[in-house]
């Protein structure tokens, strides 16, 4: 059978992708279909087919899922933020605990290992502290919001449900801003136009709020009114343009200048303080985030004697938290700020057992081993999407430390990367805790203890 655009066929959905889009199938050939849930039959329109697989558009959902609930934002369904909004919680919390537990059996080939329930929120909405919000004009109109799901068609939302509860209103007000000033927006097609993304970080326990404006150009001539417009509002404490003059779907460029306050915000985790600038990563959410690092220190199991290495530290945040029950922690990072941040956030916190150092980790971390004789008993890894490079894990297995402990933002990559160090007949898999970190979307974080035979 072949497939074509605007076929309508009724299918099931027997599975949830990793956007949180429904999956189903005709005679083997799998259609992706956004707004649908397992367990459901649906009338779907095929509206893109590739050779093995397609996207398909809802027209009528013909037997529901029990598990279905109406969203509460007004956009869900066409914002490709929250794709899960319309299933209860504890079911994207069951949902996400067997997305992970599959990816194990299917990729990396692990039958019986046992995957513990997901971590979930008590409330998860108004949950991200960070939030990033395109800007286009199109038909004459200024849109700022979120892209459609698999598109970069902006969706206007007036109230992001999992954004900073300030977020509506600062955007709002940069809206009035662009408008009054007549500042023009930019086109991915032509690379014209001024105005790319409004960055919002909030310190979640601090109520430090930062805000940055992407701009195509190598000088902003705005600063005076965008500091006036932005002046209502007393808990900003720090406003910063980033200079991205590059024709890239990457969101910032590597040039930030703060015109007013500091060029950072301070937030906790735990009894830690860790200060955030506009190109550090951090996670996104921090209620969340402090039960994932207390999973990866009860899995590091430090006794006060081990030496540590932390891979894609970042700003330091899990080296610190570590650093508070090992001998030593060695933190390496690939991006220059990210360090810098990290040294300043153990000077804030009075911690003088993490060293940190710039480079990829796949370079710098063979150097302490074989240069500088460190040996760690312990490595923790948490990697981007992709994974963590091959080369590392080789040198992993070299060096043989007691215990791996691996936080991923993706379980495919996991399951791969788990089955080539445990397919050397080292290690083995002792503990899998999925964290629920991106409530409504179909993310899932995890933490895995790896631990030498």
């Amino acid at each position: 059978m072949t497939i074509k655009k605007n076929d309508i066929y009724i299918i099931k959905i027997t599975d949830i992708g990793n956007s949180g889009e429904g999956i189903g199938k005709i005679d083997g050939y799998t259609l992706f279909v956004k707004n649908t849930l397992p367990e459901e039959e649906v009338k779907v329109l095929v509206v893109k087919a590739n050779k093995s697989y397609g996207y398909g558009k809802v027209i009528e959902v013909l037997k529901p899922s029990p598990y279905r609930v109406e969203p509460k934002c007004d956009v869900a369904g066409r914002c490709g933020g929250c794709t899960l909004q319309h299933l209860e919680y504890k079911k994207q919390l069951e949902l996400k605990k067997n997305k992970v537990k599959q990816n194990l059996i299917r990729i990396g080939g692990f039958e019986n290992v046992e995957v513990k329930d997901t971590i979930g929120m008590e409330n998860p909405y108004h949950y991200r502290n960070k939030s990033q919000y395109p800007v286009k004009k199109e038909n004459d109109k200024l849109n700022i919001g979120f892209y459609s799901l698999g598109s970069h068609k902006i969706v206007n939302v007036k109230n992001c449900l999992i954004g900073g509860e300030y977020d509506s209103e600062i955007v709002a007000k940069i809206t009035e801003f662009i408008e009054e000033n007549n500042i023009s927006a930019y086109d991915e097609k032509t690379g014209k136009g001024l105005i790319r993304h409004i960055i919002i970080r909030i310190g979640y326990f601090t109520g430090e709020i930062m805000v940055c404006l992407v701009v195509n150009s190598k000088n902003f001539k705005f600063k005076k009114e965008l500091i006036n417009c932005l002046s209502i509002f007393g808990n900003i404490s720090s406003i910063v343009i980033n200079y991205n003059t590059n024709k890239t779907n990457v969101i910032m460029g590597e040039k930030c200048e703060s015109i007013k306050g500091n060029d950072y915000i301070t937030d906790k985790i735990g009894d830690l303080t860790f200060k955030i600038s506009p190109l550090s990563f951090f996670q996104v959410n921090p209620l969340q985030t402090n039960k994932l690092y207390s999973v990866a220190l009860e899995y590091a199991n430090l006794k006060g004697d081990e030496v540590v290495i932390d891979a894609y530290c970042g700003i330091g945040t899990i080296s610190l938290f570590l650093a508070q029950k090992a001998k030593k922690v060695y933190g390496v990072e690939i991006v220059p700020d990210a360090i810098k941040n990290a040294k300043e956030n153990a000077k804030i916190n009075k911690i003088e057992n993490a060293e940190f150092f710039v480079g990829k980790s796949e370079d710098i971390v063979p150097k302490l081993y074989n240069e500088e004789k460190i040996k760690p008993d312990v490595i923790v890894v948490d990697p981007p999407r992709k994974g963590c490079e091959e080369s590392l894990l080789r040198l992993m297995l070299d060096i043989k430390p007691e215990r791996i402990v691996y936080v991923s933002c993706d379980s495919a990559t996991l399951a791969r990367d788990l089955k080539k160090l445990c397919e050397s007949g080292v290690y083995e898999i002792k503990k899998v805790q999925p964290v629920d970190m991106f409530g409504h979307t179909g993310h899932v974080e995890s933490v895995v203890l790896v631990k030498r035979k």
